[in-house]
């Protein structure tokens, strides 16, 4: 059962108890039911927001939140062009706790509906390039989670290789991303400190001089260092702005060129819907199972013409390699992971059709009343895929006389020829 704005305004006399309420009211944040969350006007003139875990993988979630605040010191704060709630304090509430922080005003834009040219998607390119240049050692001392782009790849092959052993993956989508696990090219970046995970969503605009401006950016409970890649993934789902959102990143970013970031992007978007199914499979839910189906199969139906990694970023030995990794049997394995909380609406707007919602939304509304922003189906995909791939056929062009060497090199010559031009098409 939710927790009512009266009983989350009460907490906030817990967590700062030499001040007053006197004035809440209810906040929906685009959520998705992860947290219940609350408005409260404080007797000081301050305006916080108490949210509480609506259940326990949202607790741990929030508990990192919490925890990624503490690390933004003033100092690192001050190397921001943009402000990060501050953790004012914490209270028991129940069997769980909640969480104060101060409210940051503005609004936000759906990813859909953010539109292209200088202005929102610029300013957001700008943020992202700040945050990805902070000190890596930031993350380091406070023990928050450093990966390195070995362990970032061995993540992703681990979550391809879940996704397909529950038998539910197209064919063509597994070789697709075998095919970018396979390119070494596409997993030579530089670590970066990172959201982990960035949306549109994350971002909050106030306008400056008649044009949006990022002024705030929330949900920082995957702080890390890890893929700058991470972050952009959300762009899939903005067609409009992607273009001028990364090239306002890239002219602002002080890291060495990472000419393969968006392709990186691009599969970690496509491999959230392989998380949603790997996510039902867990929880036994066979109606989020069916539903990251239909999603799987419409982005394979979307893709076949296409492929992340250029043909140039991949020769005959890694096509090999990949061939070896696709699995040859769905038999049933164990397939639990660390999951995200997921919104299927916001995965749907890869599949489905437009958006029919208001830009607002967000956080920063003026007055503490309800902020509800109902999501409809929406939005479209990128056409980037590969087409379908004949395995079977290709294996069986490779086998070769085991005991007459001449009839054998031609027939390896011949082998070879044949998965260049299937490389090429």
């Amino acid at each position: 059962m939710a927790r009512s704005p009266l009983t989350l305004a009460a907490s906030v006399t817990s967590a700062l108890p030499r001040v007053g309420v006197v004035g809440f009211g209810a906040l929906t944040e685009g959520a998705t039911g992860r947290y219940d969350a609350a408005v409260a006007d404080l007797d000081d003139g301050r305006r916080v927001v108490v949210r509480a875990p609506a259940d326990p993988s949202s607790a741990s979630e929030l508990a990192a939140e919490a925890r990624a605040l503490r690390a933004l010191t003033p100092g690192v704060r001050g190397l921001l062009p943009f402000r990060a709630p501050e953790l004012l304090g914490e209270a028991g509430l129940g069997e769980t706790r909640a969480v104060v922080v101060d409210f940051l005003p503005g609004y936000r834009v759906d990813a859909a509906h953010l539109p292209s040219g200088r202005g929102a998607a610029t300013s957001i390119g700008e943020a992202l390039a700040a945050l990805h240049a902070l000190p890596l050692s930031i993350i380091r001392t406070e023990g928050l989670p450093v990966r390195t782009p070995q362990q970032v790849r061995d993540d992703v092959a681990r979550l391809a290789d879940r996704a397909a052993a529950t038998g539910s993956v197209p064919v063509s989508l597994i070789v697709r991303w075998k095919r970018a696990l396979a390119a070494d090219e596409l997993w030579r970046f530089e670590s970066a400190v990172v959201l982990g995970g960035a949306g549109a969503a994350s971002f909050l605009f106030e306008d400056v001089d008649a044009e949006p401006r990022v002024t705030g950016v929330l949900e920082w409970h995957g702080l890390s260092v890890g893929d700058p890649a991470s972050d952009l993934q959300w762009l899939a789902s903005a067609p409009t702005a992607a273009d001028d959102v990364y090239a306002a990143y890239v002219a602002h970013s002080r890291r060495a060129p990472d000419g393969l970031a968006r392709e990186r992007a691009r599969l970690y978007a496509e491999l959230e819907f392989a998380k949603w199914l790997v996510h039902g499979a867990e929880a036994g839910r066979a109606d989020i199972v069916d539903d990251a189906v239909g999603l799987l199969e419409s982005l394979a139906a979307g893709v076949r013409d296409d492929d992340i990694v250029l043909d140039s970023a991949l020769g005959v030995d890694d096509a090999i390699a990949l061939l070896d990794r696709v699995p040859a049997s769905t038999a049933a394995v164990d397939t639990s992971m660390q999951t995200d909380a997921y919104d299927p609406e916001e995965l749907s707007l890869w599949v489905t059709g437009d958006i029919d919602e208001d830009e607002g939304g967000s956080a920063a509304d003026s007055d503490p009343v309800p902020v509800d922003a109902p999501v409809a189906p929406a939005a479209s995909h990128d056409d980037t895929s590969t087409a379908p791939i004949d395995i079977s056929a290709w294996t069986r062009q490779t086998a070769a006389p085991a005991d007459d060497a001449e009839v054998q090199a031609d027939a390896a010559r011949s082998s070879d020829a044949a998965l260049k031009r299937w490389l090429a098409d």
